[in-house]
């Protein structure tokens, strides 16, 4: 089968019960101060673009989440992988 290249766009977000220290202190240092009060909760992560050769989008996905395991690119204990958009290029 021809391979055909997808762009995956993945977020890598803190679990609910895991601490942001980040969020917090946007919330607390800059929201709040300047205010943004009626801001309840902020939660921080981070996103990944990647562009991978794959036979359809189902591979493209196994293979990214296989990846991001495998490569320990994100914590499973404290964030969660979130494949936002998969999309043949």
């Amino acid at each position: 089968m021809n391979q055909s290249e997808f762009e995956i766009e993945i977020s890598l977000e803190n679990k609910p019960a895991a601490r942001d220290p980040v969020a917090e202190t946007i919330k607390r240092d800059l929201l709040a101060k300047k205010g943004y009060d009626l801001i309840s909760k902020v939660r921080s992560g981070q996103y990944l673009r990647i562009i991978l050769k794959a036979n359809n989008k189902e591979d493209a996905k196994e293979i990214i989440t296989n990846m991001c395991n495998d490569l320990r690119i994100f914590n499973p204990v404290t964030q969660n992988l979130n494949i936002i958009n998969v999309k043949k290029l």
